[in-house]
């Protein structure tokens, strides 16, 4: 992203978010009505919890201790709380506007308003409470997902590949030294013959990531045919080369559009991620240029982050194809926004000859929740020289 485009859509963003929490705010203090002793501590709340996520994400890149961290923290959760608040209060607002029209408001209140609109209050922030703290516990728990697919290829000596993939780790100062000991022994304990990631290892900057020694953890992964990954969006986000340095120096090959031929028996491509020119100021290869190199009679894996443009590499003679990216949405609703975006949100789908997966990912981008689906990590078994 370019300069001036990233500071169009940082400025859309702080305005969504400050328009939002004014909203917010707003109808807050209303429902403090029977309170006011109250209402300039939730003023001052809702100013931190505003500006916590910007404050902590930008003071950390120069000092990290506990206030920063909680900063970061509270800014994070903010994100979900903001979302199902205001779905919440969209709803009493529609409602409101139907009272207009047919009066019933009133009466349910009886004769203390203001006291009605507290409990109100008090029910949408319950409500917010217990879908944020349930889409917290969510995220904690990933699901492991098992596809076996057949590659009509033959490979001398193979006639099985165990994959263990995982996409969207978002490893800095949200998902730290607990849930990457967690990923690691997810991983290992599927005996995986090789670890593929599929991008956005790393959330952003890497300062989180060294000060916590998440490094540390990666380095115990463990694939007889090596850990490989490819770029994200985030990796570059975090700067690019500090990022994918840090991950090479931790046993992981990051392939930035190169391939490599594993045990004489499988290619293995890793693209750059579509952010990646914006940021280096190189052109990302396509497809046609990558597999001019690779013996296509061979089976093909790709690892692409975005999953853009499905049937540009269907039918090419890569045979599988694993992304990221999308989380599918992460926080219901936005699901269906993903689904209108990508060909494939998340999830498996075949078109032609290859085969195509997209991982809703293991971490969590902003807050640490998820609402809309459940983090993966992913075992895919490549049956070889099937239908021969």
């Amino acid at each position: 992203m370019e300069k001036s485009q990233f500071i169009v859509f940082f400025t859309i963003v702080i305005s969504v978010q400050i328009l939002v929490n004014f909203y917010l705010t707003l109808r807050g203090y209303q429902a403090l009505e029977a309170f006011p002793r109250v209402r300039p501590w939730f003023i001052a709340f809702m100013i931190v919890a505003t500006f916590s996520y910007l404050v902590g994400r930008t003071l950390e890149k120069s000092m990290y201790n506990p206030l920063v961290v909680s900063l970061h923290w509270l800014g994070a959760f903010w994100f979900a709380v903001m979302l199902y608040a205001t779905l919440q209060l969209l709803l009493i607002d529609l409602t409101r506007i139907i009272d207009l029209v047919l009066p019933f408001i009133r009466k349910l209140s009886g004769e203390n308003y203001p006291l009605f609109k507290f409990r109100t209050g008090l029910i949408v922030a319950s409500i917010t409470f217990l879908v944020v703290m349930a889409g917290h516990l969510n995220a904690w728990y990933p699901k492991t997902v098992h596809l076996s697919l057949d590659i009509p290829k033959k490979v001398e000596g193979m006639d099985s590949l165990r994959i263990v993939a995982v996409s969207d780790i978002h490893l800095g100062t949200i998902i730290g030294p607990r849930k990457t000991g967690k990923l690691v022994r997810t991983v290992n304990a599927l005996n995986p013959d090789i670890i593929l990631l599929a991008g956005d290892v790393l959330d952003e900057d890497v300062g989180p990531v060294i000060r916590q020694n998440l490094g540390d953890s990666l380095s115990q992964l463990s694939a007889p045919m090596g850990i490989y990954a490819c770029t994200g969006n985030h990796e570059y986000i975090g700067g690019g080369e500090p990022s994918i340095q840090y991950l090479e120096q931790h046993n992981i090959r990051v392939l930035r559009d190169t391939n490599v031929f594993i045990n004489d028996a499988f290619y293995l491509i890793g693209r750059e991620d579509r952010s990646a020119p914006s940021r280096t100021g190189k052109k990302r290869k396509t497809i046609e240029e990558l597999l001019p190199t690779v013996d296509t009679t061979k089976p093909v894996i790709l690892l692409d982050h975005q999953p853009y443009h499905l049937d540009k590499v269907a039918n090419t003679g890569v045979d599988l194809q694993i992304s990221g990216h999308t989380h599918h949405g992460q926080l219901w609703p936005f699901g269906y926004i993903t689904n209108r975006i990508y060909e494939v949100s998340r999830g498996y789908k075949q078109k032609g000859s290859t085969h195509f997966y997209v991982s809703t990912g293991f971490g969590t981008w902003g807050p640490p929740v998820r609402t809309g689906n459940r983090p993966e990590v992913v075992v895919l078994t490549l049956k070889f020289n099937a239908g021969k």
